[in-house]
């Protein structure tokens, strides 16, 4: 009988402490009508707990899933709202609403022959639409852009294109495409990834084309240079056993040589939801540093 009121007593108290975490609300696979793909795109967002009951304007992370997953991925397998719930209630980051769009097979870019302008979507469509739909403060420095692998490489492009509007940017496990492994890929390897991105296979360096290097983080943060980055906190952060690891060391080392500041992690881990999952909280908190004011 001991035994039983004690075990009651400790489930009521996990009980009550879950119950006092307020929590926010996700709504799933909303739709927006693009004009530039000619299609209506899904999307996912999380609304801090306090959205409902106030006035307020709140910061914005754009959070990007990876390859043949969807605009749910992140909330599904991430738990990236119980996540936000939890560093929200524990103060380690500000509210902010988190918008989780279905990038498809894009790698958000758009491709070789324009057929899908999933950038131009996203930039010119997209992040308009959220922040006029939801209470945003739609400025560079309320805004950040986290992803993973696909999204990764999403994030890297976005921020490194555009860093006049996001302040910081995450990227997961990112699928980079250095030149070192983009010349290293067979013919087969290209139809499965790059042949839809970067156009038919080519052999040696015909690979490299002016849409490659226009679509490439490495070339892109060359070309700007590192003062286009002084104000973007960039953090990247991939497993020591992921298949992606000897590109993201390779961006770490690119942006060392450019002197553009940083945060590079590798934690142990590999190409899984349990590495982004628990690297989440982190991410979050770096992001949400950038809305605040010292």
């Amino acid at each position: 009988m001991k035994k039983l009121i004690i075990l009651i007593s400790m489930l009521t108290i996990s009980s009550f402490a879950f119950a006092q975490i307020s929590r926010g609300t996700v709504k799933e696979s909303l739709t927006l009508d693009s004009k530039i793909l000619g299609q209506k795109v899904k999307y996912t967002i999380y609304l801090p707990f306090d959205y409902a009951t106030s006035d307020r304007y709140y910061p914005v992370t754009y959070l990007l899933h990876g390859y043949s997953d969807n605009d749910m991925g992140w909330m599904q397998f991430g738990e990236a709202n119980l996540i936000a719930d939890e560093c929200i209630n524990n103060r380690e980051i500000p509210p902010m609403i988190i918008a989780m769009p279905d990038g498809g097979v894009s790698f958000y870019i758009n491709n070789f022959d324009n057929s899908v302008r999933y950038e131009d979507f996203f930039i010119q469509e997209f992040m308009p639409f959220i922040e006029k739909t939801y209470r945003i403060r739609a400025e560079k420095r309320f805004r950040g852009i986290a992803g993973l692998s696909m999204g990764g490489f999403g994030t890297m492009n976005f921020a490194l294109k555009y860093p006049d509007k996001f302040a910081a940017c995450v990227a997961f496990s990112a699928a980079l495409f250095s030149e070192e492994s983009v010349m290293a890929t067979d013919e087969k390897g290209w139809g499965w990834v790059y042949g839809s991105i970067y156009g038919p296979y080519k052999e040696g360096s015909a690979r490299l084309t002016d849409h490659y290097r226009n679509n490439n983080p490495f070339d892109v943060s060359k070309t700007k240079g590192k003062d286009a980055y002084n104000n973007l906190r960039i953090m990247i952060d991939c497993g020591d056993d992921d298949f992606l690891t000897d590109d993201n060391c390779r961006l770490h080392i690119h942006f060392n040589k450019l002197g553009i500041k940083h945060e590079f992690r590798m934690r142990d881990g590999a190409h899984t939801w349990t590495y982004w999952r628990t690297g989440l909280p982190a991410a979050l908190k770096f992001i949400g540093e950038s809305f605040h004011q010292i």
